[in-house]
């Protein structure tokens, strides 16, 4: 069985202040390093075979912080990149709400575009380690869009807000992608 534990990246400080990041590369925060810390605390490295990171500063440095404990073999792959929102990226919540109330950002990486090359990642993940357990650190939309995607929506894109630094995780068993839990923050408090 393939164990995939998705961790998302710590605070930044365009989270705190509620602007949308995409692509735009912001590092973490003191409290975003902070609750990297608490992840890595918390993790046990004998559970895990690999630790696989978004390319992105604040996912990047989440996992290193995270691998600072664990000493896991550490691979970068850009399938999980978070979604590039286009011309929204940098403004708060009411602004875009304001500016492009149906969500229709110009410029946008499109939704299909984005879960294909998340959900590709994924595969690739299960491809090269098969029956291992991996700790992926990626991003909000990209957690949500593997939520989504193997809920058939009835959780994840546009109905769960996932917290900085939570825990979700999901198998590959019985040929299918399964969630076991997902939004787990308790490792934080």
């Amino acid at each position: 069985m393939t164990t995939i534990c998705l961790i998302r990246h710590g605070e930044t400080d365009w989270n705190a202040l509620g602007k949308l990041q995409g692509k735009t590369d912001i590092p973490l925060n003191n409290k975003g390093i902070q609750q990297a810390q608490a992840c890595g605390d918390f993790l046990n490295a004998a559970d895990y075979d690999v630790l696989i990171s978004s390319p992105l500063k604040r996912a990047k440095r989440t996992a290193e912080i995270i691998n600072d404990r664990l000493n896991l073999p550490f691979v970068e792959m850009t399938d999980f990149a978070e979604r590039f929102f286009g011309d929204a990226e940098g403004l708060l919540l009411e602004e875009r709400m304001s500016t492009y109330p149906d969500k229709d950002y110009p410029n946008q990486e499109m939704r299909e575009a984005f879960n294909t090359r998340v959900m590709t990642g994924l595969h690739k993940v299960h491809q090269k380690y098969p029956d291992k357990s991996i700790l992926l650190v990626a991003h909000g939309a990209v957690i949500n869009a593997v939520l989504g995607t193997l809920s058939n929506g009835e959780i994840g894109s546009g109905k769960t807000k996932l917290l900085n630094a939570c825990i979700s995780t999901i198998c590959f068993q019985e040929e299918q992608w399964k969630i076991n839990e997902y939004n787990q923050v308790g490792h934080l408090t």
